[in-house]
């Protein structure tokens, strides 16, 4: 009971995190210490699960695919959605600087904890960790295309855009930005009921889901550290996203909603009230992940 409390929790928390820009569920459950089994679960829907869902062996489906598991966390973050995480959006919307600023604090000593759990920082490890945060960062300066409503490439945005949850350091609403496709996906789409084409990015979201759990499950068995070290990258390059201290310098307008594309990064040049609580809140952030790797099982 106690396990799945804190699982729910977790789950939670990366709902919350979907909520700000730059910031995905996969950082949080890479942080949290349920990144791996979060992706082995995911890769566990194959032939087998199949086999005994037909043959309605149930029991032998939950355990073969760790359900109870996937329903709690993905519980967790639905359950955010509806309350918790309004209220952070609430938040970011009236006081930005403060919610940049925890996220900041929390994903720059992320970087370390989870750097920390390889084994051996060889130079394979450290390239990858190079090309991890070269990628993160270049997605910052990608011009958004036009949109596009083929099928295929709507099946396409699918398969990219599940990334931003199981890719930590990769928000899949700007990737979904970055593909011209995030108002016919995420708002046109929605509110004209368009079956066709939500069935194809539902299709392409699956597809996608299974397989990169695949990718990424083979990936942590044979190269655990050099993943861990990419993944290490991609959350380092995501802090120039996250930096508090910025000004919009490119933006497109969604549904009489203004997306921000790229900021304007700068230092704060006094330390007046506000700087000084965002300053706090950065740590704050830090404080969040000390605690949670001093005291995972509470």
């Amino acid at each position: 009971m106690k396990r799945h409390l804190i699982l729910f929790l977790k789950g939670i928390a990366m709902g919350v995190a979907n909520v700000i820009p730059g910031v995905s569920g996969g950082t949080i459950a890479l942080i949290t210490g349920i990144y791996e089994e979060l992706i082995n679960s995911l890769k566990s829907f194959d032939k087998i699960a199949l086999k005994y869902l037909l043959k309605l062996r149930i029991k032998a489906f939950i355990n073969h695919t760790n359900l109870l598991f996937l329903i709690t966390v993905f519980g967790g973050s639905i359950f955010s959605v509806f309350s918790i995480a309004n209220l952070f959006k609430f938040l970011f919307n009236n006081y930005p600087l403060y919610i940049w600023a925890f996220f900041f604090g929390l994903i720059l000593v992320s970087i370390f904890f989870v750097g920390k759990r390889i084994k051996k920082w060889d130079r394979l490890s450290l390239l990858s960790l190079i090309i991890g945060t070269i990628v993160a960062i270049s997605f910052s300066n990608i011009s958004p295309l036009n949109e596009n409503d083929n099928l295929l490439f709507v099946f396409f945005c699918g398969i990219i855009g599940i990334s931003g949850m199981m890719l930590p350091g990769l928000s899949g609403s700007f990737i979904l930005i970055l593909l011209g496709n995030y108002e016919l996906l995420l708002v046109t789409a929605v509110t004209d009921l368009n079956i066709t084409i939500l069935t194809i990015f539902f299709l392409g979201s699956l597809f996608g889901l299974l397989f990169f759990s695949h990718i990424l499950s083979w990936l942590l068995k044979k190269y655990k550290d050099q993943t861990l070290a990419t993944l290490t990258g991609f959350i380092a390059g995501s802090l120039m996203l996250i930096w508090p201290w910025k000004e919009v310098s490119k933006s497109i307008i969604i549904e009489d909603k203004v997306k921000v594309i790229d900021y304007t990064l700068f230092l704060p040049k006094q330390m007046n009230e506000e700087n000084i609580i965002a300053t706090i809140m950065i740590f704050m952030g830090v404080l969040s992940v000390y605690i949670i790797e001093k005291y995972p099982g509470r």
